[in-house]
């Protein structure tokens, strides 16, 4: 099993925008072969941000890298912040994981 995960500094106030945005969205992950789950958390704040993470679980690290390469992949990020661009501090944060136990 893997866990691709990607953690978004989000600037304090668009906290709502920023979680219909992915409520809303087309994420092209039903049906893709090796997907199992997906979900948004919501940690921390701080002075100027409040941290999310994006958690997707897949069957193998080779399930989640062949979606990257996929049709589905460049669909579900084709707008990938789009207008709403002013709500992220900095780029997200990539995490791989293999799971152990």
């Amino acid at each position: 099993m893997f866990i691709a995960m990607n953690r978004f500094k989000i600037a304090r106030g668009e906290e709502e925008a920023f979680e219909t945005l992915w409520r809303e969205r087309d994420s092209h992950l039903q049906g893709v072969p090796g997907f199992q789950g997906f979900h948004l958390l919501r940690g921390s704040s701080e002075d100027d941000h409040t941290l999310f993470a994006s958690h997707s679980i897949w069957a193998s690290r080779a399930a989640f890298e062949a979606w990257t390469h996929s049709e589905a992949f460049r669909k579900a990020h084709a707008n990938a912040g789009g207008s709403n661009r002013s709500m992220y501090l900095g780029p997200p944060k990539f995490e791989g994981f293999e799971v152990v136990l």
